[in-house]
């Protein structure tokens, strides 16, 4: 495959569409907002008008928007991807979306002759900037194999999880993860914080220990610099717990730490942290314990 189309050209999608451009594949790009795809426009990849064209011109194409609905719109709707696709089309949905969305379109495209791979990843905006997302793929396996080289100019690894949805179920279990990292690093900050500790020779600390995280290593210190521009918006962390609470309720398992954390991030999303890092949670905990950390 040699000509990519890449729908979302955000904070993820702008960078994944820039390696593939690097890579010396011809990529056709759209996003809703026009002028976000002016700077990879200039860098040589092509502006389709719709989706529909860009399906006409693309071998395969990409996804890196928001939610299911706008999954759903960007496949199904008028002038979408399904109305330009032809048989043998490959759809890489990198979108984080409920595994029913997910099983619901491959049963859909399948009627069209057109695979669709659940592909979302691990990663925020700098792991994709420097091209080391994770990618965790549901769908046809010799599909899969066929789109290794995409997902190596993107990311450090993939993984092939199993039929379609099994993607987006493992997406969710990694968020429910992190989600509980994050609040946990939060809580812990404020109590050292308050209690006199320095947060940077804390996380030295930390980094040697069992308690060493991700979560850890990139959050404390935006969190010490005051930086809260959004490597994992809060919004959407709030949106990725919502559908893991449903996968919860679906299963039938309990989820008790994770439902205390959804809260928290809801409580940050109505304070007006929506647009802010993840770590911006942390100011709900400065407020309760009357301290800024810094």
């Amino acid at each position: 495959m040699k000509k990519i189309g890449f729908i979302g050209l955000g904070i993820m999608g702008l960078p994944m569409a820039s390696h593939l451009l690097k890579a010396g594949y011809e990529v056709i790009v759209y996003n809703r907002t026009m002028s976000k795809a002016q700077p990879i426009v200039e860098k040589g990849a092509k502006l389709a008008d719709s989706l529909r064209e860009l399906a006409r011109e693309s071998e395969a194409v990409i996804i890196m928007v928001k939610a299911d609905a706008e999954v759903e719109e960007v496949i199904l709707g008028n002038n979408g991807i399904l109305e330009g696709a032809k048989p043998g089309f490959i759809i890489i949905n990198s979108s984080t979306i409920s595994p029913k969305t997910s099983i619901r379109l491959a049963a859909k495209t399948a009627k069209a002759g057109v695979e669709i791979l659940d592909a979302p990843v691990t990663g925020s905006g700098v792991q994709a900037i420097e091209a080391k997302l994770t990618f965790m793929v549901g769908g046809n396996e010799e599909v899969f194999k066929r789109c290794m080289p995409l997902f190596t100019v993107m990311g450090k690894q993939a993984f092939y999880m199993g039929e379609s949805g099994k993607g987006s179920y493992t997406k969710l279990g990694n968020n429910v993860m992190l989600a509980i990292n994050l609040l946990a690093v939060s809580e812990a900050l404020t109590l050292i914080y308050k209690a006199g500790i320095d947060p940077e020779v804390f996380l030295q600390v930390v980094g040697g220990g069992g308690a060493r995280s991700g979560m850890a290593e990139t959050k404390i210190p935006k969190i010490v610099k005051r930086d809260y521009k959004p490597a994992f918006g809060t919004a959407m962390l709030a949106k990725d717990l919502a559908l893991a609470s449903d996968l919860a309720r679906e299963l039938q398992v309990p989820v008790p730490v994770m439902s205390t954390v959804k809260e928290m991030v809801q409580i940050a999303v109505a304070k007006g942290f929506s647009d802010e890092d993840v770590c911006s949670v942390i100011k709900c905990y400065e407020e309760w314990a009357g301290i800024e950390i810094k």
